[in-house]
C-alpha cells in the first residue's frame, strides 16, 4: 500500500508556506524518518520527514511550489527497495555568516569542500534559501567560485556571479525576497505603525562583570560545559528589573494591557534567512549556566536550521546585540506584541569621572526602546538604571539582592 507524504500542520499564525527543496527523485530509495523535502515558512524552515521506509513512487510538488497544510509533496511505496541516490561529491555550503547575540558563538559550521575541480552540486549541502536563490536564476552552485573558508560558496560569492552576468560597468541583480525576510519587514513595519516608540539611552561600566568572568572562567567551563558570557547577565539583569518594574513586561491587547506573570526572553539572532528570536523560558527560574546552554543551544539550531516553531513562539521582552558587529549605539525595534526590547553594544575603553578622577573603564552603551502608550519614561528610565546597577554590582545577580 503507498504511503502519502503531506505538508505538515503549520501553527495557527501561519497559512502557507514555499516548498524550498525536495530531496528524493522517483524511483530513489527513502529511509524512515529520512529528511525528503524542506518547506520555508513566515518563520522556520520545516522538514518533512518519511514515516517509513520506501521507494518514491510520485513526486506531485515541485521546488518553489507555495503549498499549504495536508497537501501532498511524494508518494512512497514501502514494498519497493528503491535505486541509492547517485553518488555527488559534497560541495561547501552557500551561507552567508550566521551571527548570534553572544560574542563565545562560533561562526556557522561550513560543509567542507573537496578541490574546486572535483566539485559537484548537492542539494543536500547547501541553506535552502540560497538553493532557492540559485535554482530561480537558473544558476548551479557548482560553477560558483567559493571564497569562504575551506572554499565554501558564499551568498556574496553568489550575487557576485551572477552580477558577473550583467552588461555594463554597473550591473544589478534582483533577488526576490525569501518568505522570512518578507515577513521580517511586514511586522517592523507594522510596528512603527502601530506603537508609539521611544527609545531611552544610558552606559554601564562593564568592568566588575568583566573581573568576575575573569575569574571564575575556568570553574564555570569545567562545571557546566560552556563558556560564561555577557548574555547570561544581562537576561539576569533584565529579568531582575523586569520584576520591579511589571509594564515592561507586558502587552497590549487592543485596548487592554496584558501583564504577564512570568519571564519569557527572546534573545534575537541574526541568521542566513533573516532575524529569528529565540525564547528562553521563565528566565527568573534560571541560573547563569541553564542561560548560558540554552543560549549555546538555539545558537547551534539557530545555525543549523533546526529552530522549530516552539522555540520562537510566545516571549515577553526581548534582548539584542549590537555591539558584537561593532555598533556603538542603536534604536532597536520592538517584537510586536511585545512593549520593550533591551540593545546591547560594543564594549569601548573611555575615560570617566570617579571620586574626582578621570580613569579609563571599559563602557557599554545601552538602548532600551518601548512603547510609550503604555509604558511611562519615567518607568522606562528607572527600569535602565536597575538594569545597569545590577550589572555593575554583579555579585546581587547570584544572590538575587
Amino acid at each position: 500500500m503507498s504511503v502519502e507524504i503531506k505538508v505538515p500542520p503549520f501553527s495557527e499564525s501561519i497559512t502557507e508556506g514555499t516548498l524550498v527543496s525536495i530531496k528524493k527523485k522517483v524511483g530513489e530509495r527513502v529511509e524512515r524518518d529520512e529528511v525528503v523535502a524542506e518547506i520555508e515558512t513566515d518563520k522556520v524552515v520545516l522538514e518533512v520527514n518519511a514515516p517509513q521506509a520506501g521507494a518514491v513512487t510520485a513526486v506531485s510538488k515541485a521546488e518553489g511550489d507555495v503549498v499549504k497544510s495536508g497537501e501532498l509533496i511524494l508518494t512512497i511505496d514501502p514494498a519497493a527497495a528503491g535505486a541509492a541516490p547517485a553518488a555527488a561529491v559534497a560541495t561547501p555550503a552557500v551561507a552567508t555568516p550566521a551571527e548570534t547575540p553572544r560574542a563565545e558563538t562560533p561562526a556557522p559550521v561550513a560543509v567542507a569542500a573537496t578541490a574546486a575541480p572535483a566539485r559537484a552540486a548537492t542539494a543536500d549541502a547547501n541553506g535552502p534559501a540560497v538553493r532557492k536563490m540559485a535554482a530561480e536564476a537558473g544558476v548551479s552552485v557548482a560553477t560558483v567560485p567559493g571564497t569562504g573558508k575551506a572554499g565554501r560558496v558564499t551568498k556574496g560569492d553568489l550575487l557576485a556571479h551572477l552580477a558577473g552576468g550583467a552588461t555594463g560597468p554597473r550591473p544589478e541583480q534582483r533577488v526576490p525576497m525569501t518568505r522570512i525576510r518578507a515577513r521580517i519587514a511586514e511586522r517592523l513595519k507594522e510596528v512603527q505603525n502601530t506603537a508609539a516608540l521611544l527609545t531611552t539611552f544610558n552606559e554601564v561600566n562593564m568592568q566588575p562583570v568583566m573581573d568576575l568572568r575573569k575569574k571564575y572562567q575556568d570553574a564555570f567551563t569545567k562545571k557546566h560545559g560552556v563558556k560564561l558570557g555577557f548574555m547570561s547577565f544581562f537576561v539576569k539583569a533584565a529579568t531582575e528589573a523586569l520584576k520591579e518594574f511589571p509594564v515592561i513586561n507586558a502587552s497590549v491587547d487592543g485596548k487592554d494591557i496584558v501583564y504577564h506573570g512570568y519571564f519569557d526572553v527572546g534573545i534575537a539572532v541574526s541568521t542566513e534567512r533573516g532575524l529569528v528570536v529565540p525564547v528562553l523560558r521563565d528566565t527568573d527560574q534560571m541560573g547563569l549556566a541553564d542561560i548560558e546552554k540554552a543560549i549555546a543551544a538555539y545558537g547551534e539550531r539557530g545555525r543549523s536550521g533546526k529552530l522549530t516553531l516552539d522555540d520562537l513562539s510566545g516571549g515577553t521582552f526581548s534582548i539584542t546585540n549590537g555591539g558584537i558587529f561593532g555598533s556603538m549605539l542603536s534604536t532597536p525595534i520592538v517584537n510586536a506584541p511585545q512593549s520593550a526590547i533591551l540593545g546591547m553594544h560594543n564594549i569601548v575603553e573611555r575615560p570617566v569621572a570617579e571620586n574626582g578622577q578621570v580613569v579609563i573603564r571599559p563602557i557599554m552603551y545601552l538602548a532600551l526602546t518601548y512603547d510609550h502608550r503604555i509604558i511611562d519614561g519615567s518607568e522606562a528610565v528607572r527600569f535602565l538604571v536597575k538594569v545597569r546597577d545590577l550589572l555593575q554590582d554583579p555579585t546581587r545577580l547570584v544572590l538575587e539582592v
